[in-house]
């Protein structure tokens, strides 16, 4: 009985804690608001999985965190009668570093992109090689298919254009760096891409490596689906 008392106090004053926040009557920095707009150019935190759920369905919000993001995107119409129906969808062409080719993208994948490079891609190139990503290449975003492209099962995150597999990364020297073919090193290159995989991790909610399986041998999938995973 008393622990159900404690636990129910506990729920009051979190629950009091929370209504403060909302209505305002007590000042928090914005990063630590769960209400507050998602800032890209704030270090993520416990909070920023939760703010990119909250623009999938918000276009509005959505803009908002784009304006700091960096990001170069055009809206893209709704296509609620496709096979593959797709809402409050971009096409991101680039950012800091050049893109491969332009991609299609949920909001929330083009903002966790956005945070990645700011906070993972290129802090890491910075720390392996003292200079910047100048193009990130990749294999496609959107593909309205199942996972690993199977008859029967789930659809895979890419399908609502919530993923994108990234093959390698080219340095302002012009050194490219590839996840085919440094990956099984023991060099710099290889420790360089781990330590992206390892930061996109706070961004993504599924990170896939080499590591992960055979199929993955020469790309990252990242991904803001309903699920975790880093490997």
């Amino acid at each position: 009985m008393r622990f159900r008392w404690g636990l129910l106090l506990v729920l009051l004053i979190i629950g009091a804690a929370g209504l403060s926040i909302w209505r305002g009557w007590v000042s928090i920095p914005p990063q630590w608001n769960p209400w507050a707009p998602l800032d890209v150019k704030t270090e993520p935190n416990l909070l920023t999985r939760y703010k990119l759920m909250r623009l999938r369905d918000d276009p509005q919000l959505c803009d908002q965190a784009l304006s700091s993001s960096g990001l170069r995107v055009s809206h893209q119409a709704d296509s609620p009668d496709a096979a593959c129906p797709l809402t409050n969808t971009l096409r991101v062409q680039g950012g800091e570093a050049a893109l491969s080719s332009s991609f299609l993208a949920s909001c929330s994948l083009a903002v966790a992109f956005a945070l990645f490079e700011r906070h993972a891609l290129q802090p890491a190139a910075q720390a392996a090689y003292g200079q910047a990503v100048k193009r990130v290449d990749h294999l496609g975003s959107f593909a309205c298919r199942n996972v690993y492209n199977r008859e029967n099962g789930r659809r895979s995150q890419h399908a609502t254009a919530d993923a994108l597999d990234i093959s390698g990364f080219r340095l302002a020297d012009g050194r490219f760096i590839s996840v085919l073919r440094d990956w099984p090193k023991d060099n710099q290159d290889a420790r360089f891409l781990r330590q992206v995989r390892d930061g996109a991790c706070d961004m993504f909610s599924v990170v896939l490596s080499p590591d992960y399986n055979a199929a993955h041998r020469n790309h990252f999938h990242v991904d803001v689906g309903p699920w975790w995973r880093c490997r």
